[in-house]
């Protein structure tokens, strides 16, 4: 049997990567982050394209040559379609269309979402066998999206909850800059806070509904109570900056785990997976293996590389659509629309 090889391009935000799998194992994965941002607290649209349009052919270029292969081998380009920052999605659909066409191979788009919980799928040799079970749950969470997904199979995913208004992954970028502690704020509150206490001090938890979210109200409390606090205390977050974000994590992880627990009690499925860039985050990883000891969940948490984004997770999610004969034709447009679909 002929081996397929896949070639996987991600560009929905602010990283630009490129990966090649062959027969669903993973042969390499070339990320290319932007640092231009970070002066400016957070990812500006304009600036990621034109960082896109520099990176991309290097990054594929790499990767081709960290497998061990010439681009007149690939059998498909797979690539994510949406949804994300429009500027940023048309420079990656936009050079696999070219290269699709110029090797004459079909083109497969990836849900950018479905991509995320499809990480869990990666493998690493041809007998990794880490992948969980239909059906699952998958508690994804990252700087644009925080859902609950029902996954029954790779290609039927159903939201069961989702924020109403920001993602978590937003929410401690916002606290952080509010802190003055830069950006991402991810990686620095993640650090601050294995030194800090997390019952400190206390926020605001919605009341939500079902299995939905929201971290706005979450947001507007961190920011107040902060104001009154510098207010009495003008070194106070420089004196209690480990305590702040030991807090804040622990107040966004009961969030998170308060509705997947309902969700797992609901559905009474126990393979529990965790997925997209707040996955890092270390007060996250601890709840769900203190929810695997404690309800007896088997859980899936991804190695560290497939949490942010990359182009891994497209080029597995591709190798599945393309042995569905589930193809894109080129006039198929970039959305950044927040959907499964």
């Amino acid at each position: 049997m002929k081996d397929i090889y896949i070639l996987g391009i991600e560009s929905s935000c602010d990283d630009t990567s490129a990966a090649v799998l062959r027969n669903g194992v993973l042969l390499s994965n070339v990320t290319a982050s932007q640092d231009v941002h970070r002066a400016y607290g957070g990812v500006v649209p304009e600036l990621a394209s034109r960082a896109h349009q520099q990176n991309v052919v290097p990054v594929v270029d790499q990767a081709l040559k960290r497998a061990g292969i010439v681009k007149e081998q690939l059998s498909a380009i797979a690539f994510t379609r949406g949804p994300g920052l429009m500027g940023s999605l048309l420079v990656g659909v936009s050079f696999a269309k070219g290269l699709a066409m110029s090797l004459n191979i079909p083109l497969v788009d990836v849900n950018h979402l479905q991509g995320h919980v499809m990480a869990h799928f990666i493998k690493e040799s041809d007998n990794d066998n880490s992948a969980p079970p239909f059906p699952f749950l998958c508690l994804l969470v990252s700087g644009g999206n925080s859902q609950i997904v029902k996954v029954n199979a790779y290609n039927d995913m159903q939201v069961l909850g989702q924020t109403i208004d920001d993602a978590a992954g937003e929410a401690i970028d916002k606290c952080s800059k509010v802190m003055g502690l830069g950006y991402p704020g991810g990686p620095i509150i993640d650090r601050l806070a294995r030194n800090g206490h997390p019952h400190a001090y206390s926020f605001a938890e919605p009341h939500i509904q079902g299995l939905d979210y929201s971290f706005s109200g979450l947001k507007t409390s961190f920011l107040y109570n902060l104001r009154k606090w510098v207010a009495e205390e003008p070194d106070f977050i420089e004196n209690h900056k480990e305590d702040l974000a030991a807090s804040l994590e622990f107040t966004i992880v009961d969030i998170l785990m308060k509705k997947l627990k309902l969700a797992v009690k609901q559905t009474k499925i126990k393979h529990v997976a965790v997925a997209g860039g707040v996955s890092a985050n270390n007060g996250l990883r601890n709840a769900f293996h203190e929810c695997a000891e404690r309800y007896g969940w088997t859980i899936y948490i991804p190695r560290f590389s497939y949490t942010t984004d990359n182009a891994a997770m497209i080029g597995i999610t591709g190798y599945y659509k393309y042995l569905d004969n589930d193809l894109c034709t080129v006039d198929k447009p970039a959305f950044s629309k927040v959907t499964f679909q």
